[in-house]
């Protein structure tokens, strides 16, 4: 995945996408499985601390985060059609100042982002091809947290991502959907110094929070 969108990325995480996803948040919160992300983080004390969310679409977790004490967060998206959507929630609550927001891609552009306390990625590894490249990226990054949600590894999932990307290809779409193997991603991650902490498995998705191996 280079730096700029691939085709039907754009039309998958557009403008109406972003509209529905800040609409969703400013009436219920987070969703079950971000809501696990933010806790994780809020519980070891966040305050005063830096956030780097890769692929954070509108930023409802970099919100939670920065009214929960966090000093500065920084987001990273691929698609141009989440920034307006994200500005107003950030504008409403007074955080325009905290966030900075950037596009591209940090394996084809590594200079995008530094080191953060804390790195997220919420339902993002699923959207790469090269889970290892991704997840390396983001635990380089961390300087305390890495925490992490991608779906679990079902035949069922297995199944429904070879239906998606077979329209996908129907449709000349470069755009892809993965089930990565849940322990191939931890493992990237515990090569780069850190160490599982937490997990939790859903129905769908699975949540792994994992810390920096004092040196």
């Amino acid at each position: 995945m280079s730096c700029c969108p691939p085709k039907g990325y754009s039309w998958l995480f557009g403008a109406k996408a972003a509209r529905r996803d800040a609409k969703r948040y400013r009436k219920d919160g987070l969703d079950d499985t971000g809501r696990l992300m933010v806790d994780f983080l809020v519980a070891r004390n966040v305050e005063d601390g830096s956030v780097l969310e890769i692929g954070g679409g509108v930023g409802a977790l970099q919100v939670e985060l920065l009214r929960a004490g966090a000093a500065r967060a920084t987001n990273l998206e691929l698609s141009p059609e989440y920034e307006e959507a994200a500005r107003g929630l950030l504008r409403e609550r007074g955080l325009e100042e905290r966030v900075d927001r950037r596009l591209g891609d940090v394996v084809a552009e590594p200079a995008l982002a530094g080191p953060a306390d804390a790195v997220l990625m919420h339902r993002v590894v699923c959207c790469y091809p090269d889970y290892d490249a991704l997840v390396g990226a983001a635990a380089e990054r961390a300087r305390r947290y890495l925490v992490m949600s991608f779906p679990r590894d079902r035949a069922l999932f297995r199944a429904g991502a070879r239906v998606l990307n077979l329209a996908f290809r129907l449709l000349r779409w470069e755009y892809r959907t993965f089930i990565h193997p849940p322990a191939a991603i931890l493992a990237a991650a515990e090569r780069r110094g850190l160490r599982l902490a937490e997990e939790s498995r859903g129905r769908i998705w699975q949540v792994a929070a994992l810390e920096r191996v004092p040196s």
